[in-house]
């Protein structure tokens, strides 16, 4: 078998294994995932979604072996009764760690009355390289149009991050924007990725082995295709409910065609999101170029930005970003924004309208509510919704989007 006969051979192989086991998140993943709360929803107010109402947004957040604690630290961050979360401990990680992730997210209060977080029961492979990583994304976003359908916008968060600005100025700042607009850092100008991460073929041992090895590198490349453009950015995405959609039961086939090429790249979560976007008419046009994160990266960048601490405070809030990204394990910077940001007490949810408890350090505010359809924005709000309001000026030139 010739050179090329063999990295086809390789490419369509892996590919079909992908795309099997794709198919399979969507129609069998009842049996892969607990609920961490029951269905039954005791002394919860009405949520009310849809126009005229706060948008909500359901989070999917990661980790790995030993961040059990990070994960219920960032939940309680950006937790709020409207949002739904479905939370992931990879496959390097124990049953015992979700287990006691489950319980620990059932001990709180408001958590159990509005039941709106789920915990991975059966784990996937989650690494930062290879095909099993967008396959975990897209499986996510399955469980969460399944487990509750009346969200607005998908975010994508890992044990590494922190939010910037409550979830009360959150909502209020994306009342004003379409909800089928998607926040996806991208670009058209691959640069030095196209030989260095599109062209190289590998293969993701995670799709196919039990115990993950390193992914394998053919000795040959392929050629870019012609029959659609690839888009690289931010692997860090806000993506619309109505785009998923599409990319999950798919009316058209570009999104599993798409799926099965990037199969074979090195960083598939770069890639996929925004060239299935970019590709498809009826989306190209919906896409806000920003990941509305805060990084600080070496120049050139490396794979992962720098981890932040205190110095980097100020810099950071002044950003007008939503969420931070990477932070240490209880890293001092994250108390400050805590203390300074979110006002929240430690193992207690981010204060927002909702929580109508008294303030004091015995009792969690969080711990009683009221009317969680109402929203009441804070400290970061003003320089938060600026950032908003610049990139709505953008997209609406089409100056931005998908070029």
């Amino acid at each position: 078998m010739g050179a090329e006969k063999k990295w086809l051979f390789t490419l369509f192989s892996g590919a079909f294994v992908t795309f099997l086991i794709f198919l399979s998140f969507i129609s069998g993943f009842c049996s892969s995932y607990y609920y961490a709360l029951p269905s039954h929803k005791p002394y919860a107010s009405t949520i009310h979604h849809g126009p005229g109402h706060p948008p909500s947004f359901a989070y999917y957040i990661t980790g790995g072996k030993g961040d059990r604690e990070r994960i219920f630290r960032l939940l309680l961050a950006v937790y709020h009764p409207r949002n739904r979360y479905l939370l992931h401990i990879s496959a390097d990680g124990g049953d015992e760690e979700r287990v006691r992730l489950g319980a620990s997210v059932k001990s709180v209060p408001a958590i159990r009355a509005f039941g709106n977080v789920d915990v991975i029961g059966k784990a996937d492979p989650n690494t930062y390289m290879g095909s099993t990583h967008i396959a975990a994304i897209l499986r996510a976003v399955a469980v969460l149009l399944k487990v509750d359908g009346s969200w607005d916008w998908f975010v994508t968060l890992s044990a590494l991050d922190y939010p910037l600005i409550t979830q009360d100025d959150l909502s209020h700042a994306f009342s004003s924007v379409r909800r089928d607009l998607n926040f996806i850092d991208h670009t058209s100008d691959l640069g030095w990725k196209e030989g260095q991460r599109l062209e190289p073929i590998v293969v993701d041992p995670g799709i196919y082995l039990a115990r993950r090895t390193q992914i394998f590198h053919a000795t040959e490349k392929r050629p870019m295709p012609d029959a659609f453009r690839v888009f690289t950015g931010s692997p860090w995405v806000i993506l619309s409910r109505s785009f998923l959609e599409f990319c999950i039961f798919g009316w058209d086939n570009l999104p599993r065609t798409l799926l099965m090429y990037f199969n074979n790249v090195v960083l598939p979560q770069e890639v996929y999101f925004h060239s299935v976007i970019c590709n498809t008419p009826e989306f190209k046009n919906t896409t806000v170029n920003a990941d509305l994160r805060y990084f600080v990266w070496d120049d050139p960048p490396k794979m992962e930005p720098h981890y932040l601490n205190t110095s980097d405070y100020e810099e950071m809030i002044n950003s007008g970003a939503a969420f931070a990204r990477q932070f240490e394990k209880d890293s001092p910077i994250l108390d400050l924004i805590d203390r300074k940001i979110l006002k929240r007490g430690r193992n207690r949810a981010t204060p927002g309208a909702w929580c109508k408890g008294r303030k004091s350090w015995l009792m969690d505010p969080c711990s009683s509510w009221g009317d969680v359809n109402v929203v009441k924005p804070g400290l970061q709000v003003n320089r938060f919704s600026e950032t908003i309001n610049k990139l709505l000026v953008d997209w609406n030139s089409q100056s931005n989007s998908c070029r």
